[in-house]
């Protein structure tokens, strides 16, 4: 039997490849035989860092960086890929929503300037960039001063890397760019799973703005100085892009100052890991995730590897840790099956706490009674 585990993340308890090595152990107590290949899994969010660092057989690299609020410094880690050519970097390691306290949450004084302080750090001829969890609503700013943009601001001043980073509050305040794209060499593709546009009424400040601590009058000048930010700098176009107005408008940023290309996170992910390949041929793939739902369907990782083992010919079943609202609907993606690994009398807490034997008994069990 060659079997493949590529799971995601079990959010709150297992990394990826913890989820893997839980699910392997498993299968070895019902099948000593059994080949099996392991596979960390990412959709582009939180996790991905580590799930690529794990399947290809890199490193992890710590910096120094700016912080969400300026004049902050955080520790930020980033991956270096086993091709030791490619980066990966999640955005939140600089600037996301969950380094800040409540009380410190506000979109006009946060920065994506680490963000870019860490592309410049990896010096990579090819980044992956995850924008999920941001603190920020500075329309990619930040990241493009630090990446070497300059802008002229109302006052006549020019900013520019070295100088106090700008923030959604300077988003109205832009005049013009003086330097309009950055100098830094590396390809950058982003991983994006929404297709808010970067203003309006489904743009990054009225949907995403709130939730970062903005009030409903910030709300309103933020999206003001993102619609100016894009008619300033001539990059109307480049705003109504699905996708512009992810991570506060930084995809909007990236795209229009860095050149980068935005992709769904799964595909950045297998792509990177060669998981077409190494799913080919497989007599059985087993993915998971924390929880199987309607959402699920809009490119997580388990209807990602369902897809790919339809179009291969290959038996996939999931094992969840929970299921919600419309999981049925992955059966017509591709999905043999799905199982949620505890009883429904088990209390939440003790599932998480006891995740990877769960993992390891269902995978045994569906592996004794063939795959279920």
């Amino acid at each position: 039997m060659r079997i493949v585990v590529a799971p995601d993340k079990f959010k709150g308890c297992l990394a990826a490849r913890e989820v893997a090595a839980a699910i392997a152990e498993g299968i070895r107590r019902a099948d000593p035989s059994a080949v099996i290949g392991q596979i960390a899994m990412a959709d582009g969010g939180e996790g991905t860092v580590d799930a690529l660092v794990a399947a290809t057989g890199g490193r992890f690299v710590t910096r120094t960086v700016t912080g969400p609020l300026p004049g902050t410094r955080v520790n930020a880690t980033y991956g270096m890929l086993g091709d030791g050519r490619t980066a990966v970097i999640e955005m939140a390691a600089a600037s996301g929503l969950a380094l800040l306290r409540p009380e410190e949450r506000n979109p006009e004084r946060t920065t994506t300037y680490g963000t870019g302080e860490l592309i410049l750090s990896a010096g990579a001829e090819r980044i992956i960039l995850g924008i999920g969890g941001s603190a920020t609503t500075d329309g990619g700013l930040g990241c493009a001063q630090a990446c070497g943009v300059r802008f002229e601001m109302s006052d006549g001043t020019i900013r520019t890397t070295g100088q106090a980073p700008l923030t959604g509050g300077d988003l109205a305040n832009v005049r013009r760019t003086v330097i309009a794209r950055s100098v830094i060499g590396g390809a950058i593709r982003v991983a994006c799973d929404v297709d808010n546009p970067l203003y309006g009424p489904r743009g990054a400040a009225r949907v995403f703005g709130p939730q970062k601590g903005a009030t409903p009058e910030q709300v309103e000048r933020l999206d003001a100085g993102l619609r100016q930010l894009a008619a300033v700098v001539g990059e109307e176009d480049v705003a109504r892009v699905p996708g512009a107005g992810a991570a506060g408008g930084l995809g909007f940023g990236l795209m229009a100052f860095l050149n980068a290309r935005l992709q769904p996170g799964f595909e950045i992910v297998a792509e990177a890991v060669g998981l077409r390949e190494r799913l080919a041929g497989a007599d059985l793939v087993i993915t998971g995730e924390g929880r199987l739902d309607e959402s699920s369907l809009g490119g997580k990782t388990v209807i990602g590897v369902a897809r790919v083992c339809r179009e291969l010919g290959v038996r996939c079943v999931a094992l969840v840790g929970s299921v919600g609202a419309g999981a049925d609907g992955a059966l017509a993606e591709g999905l043999a099956s799905y199982h949620v690994v505890s009883d429904p009398a088990m209390d939440v807490g003790e599932a998480m706490k006891h995740a990877a034997e769960l993992l390891a008994t269902k995978a045994e069990e569906l592996m004794r009674v063939r795959f279920a």
